[in-house]
């Protein structure tokens, strides 16, 4: 664990510097990237659309480029869905996560590149990890297991392609690299398990002799699993069950209505930090 702590400390400080120069320099920051977008974008069938080629500024972008909506887009993440490459992105897509909406269609399914996971969601999820340990530099949070709780997903082949959807959360637990396993509960097998009362009852069983030092998840979801957990152990919180748990990182919906709930059953000295990962 000391060598583990160690490794952290580096990257942490460093990353913490990379946020520092964020903070300092946010429109050069922002500059970067859409000219990174842009350059990324252009020989996709999108960018020839709206001649990407030529935009060199962020006003020449927003005269020629509409606002668009999910129905807007939606024919090109169908024909994306079924292998097409190179229409709204250059490189493969192969996932697809499934969000709720408010559009006429039931379910959104949004692409998901190799890109999108490693400078969004797993970057997201080191700055919070960075902005946590410098608020709380003596944390226990690698003295024990990390409980996450995701959605599910499902795999299916088209056009001899592989093809996953599921919720994002799924998605990023799926490629998660195989040294974060030994840090996390459950298992993937139980983690990204279809039938939720199966998966509620085995993340239950599963994870209660562990110690358990952080939580991330929906709120929603994990206040199911944690009520679970009592009516298992019959404990009457879970500082009983797990008395090092000191940190919920989550997500996805708003936490204030689940707040109290969770404030009744995890008493004690406990931190709440919510990511949202743009």
């Amino acid at each position: 664990m000391a060598l583990i702590n160690s490794l952290v400390s580096w990257f942490t400080l460093k990353r913490q510097h990379q946020i520092e120069l964020f903070l300092k320099y946010p429109c050069e920051v922002q500059q970067e990237w859409f000219d990174a977008l842009i350059s990324k974008g252009r020989d996709t069938e999108w960018g020839e659309k709206y001649d990407y080629r030529s935009i060199e500024n962020y006003t020449t972008y927003r005269d020629r480029v509409p606002v668009n909506t999910y129905e807007d887009l939606k024919p090109y993440i169908d024909r994306m869905a079924t292998g097409e490459q190179n229409v709204l992105w250059p490189t493969q897509i192969k996932w697809f996560s499934k969000s709720s909406g408010t559009t006429s269609s039931k379910s959104k399914i949004i692409p998901v590149s190799q890109e999108a996971l490693e400078e969004c969601h797993y970057n997201g999820g080191k700055d919070m990890l960075t902005i946590f340990l410098q608020m709380y530099p003596d944390s226990n949070i690698f003295q024990g297991r990390q409980l996450a709780m995701g959605g599910s997903h499902h795999i299916t082949e088209i056009n001899n392609e592989t093809i996953l959807v599921g919720d994002v959360s799924a998605i990023l637990i799926h490629h998660l690299p195989a040294w974060a396993e030994l840090f996390r509960v459950p298992g993937q097998e139980i983690a990204l398990m279809d039938e939720w009362e199966e998966k509620i009852e085995k993340m239950a069983q599963t994870t209660i002799n562990h110690n358990v030092v952080s939580l991330s998840g929906v709120p929603s979801w994990m206040l199911l699993l944690l009520n679970r957990i009592l009516e298992v152990t019959g404990k009457s919180n879970i500082k009983e069950v797990w008395p090092d748990l000191s940190v919920f990182f989550h997500g996805g919906v708003n936490f204030a209505p689940y707040e109290k709930q969770f404030k009744a059953i995890i008493p004690g000295e406990m931190t709440y930090i919510e990511t949202y990962n743009a």
